[in-house]
């Protein structure tokens, strides 16, 4: 999404762009005497005089919006957490723009203030079809427009290095197995950092049962606890194809969205899913094409 060039002080911060790019060392004292003068010469935008000037970039102007407006992002070399975090980094690129759009969907079919439409399961046929990636994107545009955001890694299946622990580099410790098999409680979800209101609930160790645990009452009780605090709960599954975890979890949620891949996802194995969700009594939301 192309944020405006705008100048001056907004509701909410007092400080101007200007006074913004200075402090995080993105511009100096000299270069904004020369922004404001063309400004004040040429009637533009501080924005649009600061890139003719060729001082600051688009990026730049779109950071200091940001922290105006508190929408909060990372900056590329200045955080852990993976680059596939697109709404984290770029939440202006075509991408970011998409995954808002989700977002405006699922807000209007299921998170709808009511008290019984707080989580929702993230959902596949395939695998490799890019669960991961839209279930923490999601919850990342989920957390910038405000929303206290869980998201929760139910596949206790996938390697470490495909888990929701190794995109937002969590720290080691236990996760949503130790929560079910009894060992502790939701206080081991962390709080990402520099993305306020989002809060990640890592798989943990890999257990022998996770469809016996899913299973477990301690699993609906989980989701009743966390939509006390939080107001979106968005949990990641493992391939539908493979497991029956991700109905067991979408049927605890009481919603799904699924997720493909293009060139890629079977339609047959995804019209298959999707009826079984649905004769488990679970709202089939929407659907995402991933790779588009």
């Amino acid at each position: 999404m192309n944020a405006p060039l705008l100048s001056g002080s907004m509701a909410g911060n007092t400080r101007s762009i200007g006074d913004i790019l200075v402090a995080t060392g993105r511009l100096d004292s000299e270069g904004l005497a020369r922004i404001l003068e063309r400004q004040r010469q040429q009637k533009q935008a501080f924005g649009e005089a600061a890139i003719a000037l060729n001082l600051l970039t688009k990026e730049d102007i779109d950071l200091a919006l940001s922290k105006q407006f508190d929408y909060a992002y990372l900056i590329e070399g200045q955080s852990d957490v993976s680059p596939q975090l697109v709404a984290a980094y770029k939440p202006f690129s075509r991408v970011g723009e998409n995954l808002r759009a989700v977002r405006s969907q699922l807000m209007l079919r299921w998170y709808n203030n009511d008290t019984g439409h707080k989580a929702m399961a993230v959902v596949s046929a395939g695998k490799g079809d890019g669960r991961s990636f839209v279930a923490a994107n999601l919850a990342i545009v989920f957390a910038q427009q405000g929303q206290r955001t869980l998201l929760i890694d139910g596949d206790m299946r996938a390697p470490a290095e495909r888990s929701q622990h190794a995109l937002f580099k969590l720290e080691k410790g236990p996760g949503l197995s130790g929560i079910l098999s009894g060992r502790c409680g939701l206080e081991v979800a962390q709080v990402v950092p520099g993305l306020p209101g989002l809060t990640v609930l890592p798989a943990g160790a890999q257990p022998p049962n996770p469809q016996e645990l899913l299973g477990r009452a301690v699993f609906s009780q989980l989701l009743f606890a966390a939509a006390e605090q939080f107001d979106v709960i968005l949990i990641d599954t493992p391939s539908g194809s493979d497991y029956s975890d991700g109905e067991i979890i979408a049927a605890r949620a009481g919603a799904a969205v699924m997720v493909a891949r293009r060139n890629a996802s079977l339609v047959p194995h995804i019209r298959k899913l999707g009826q079984r969700l649905q004769d488990g009594g679970v709202a089939l939301v929407g659907s995402l094409l991933n790779d588009v």
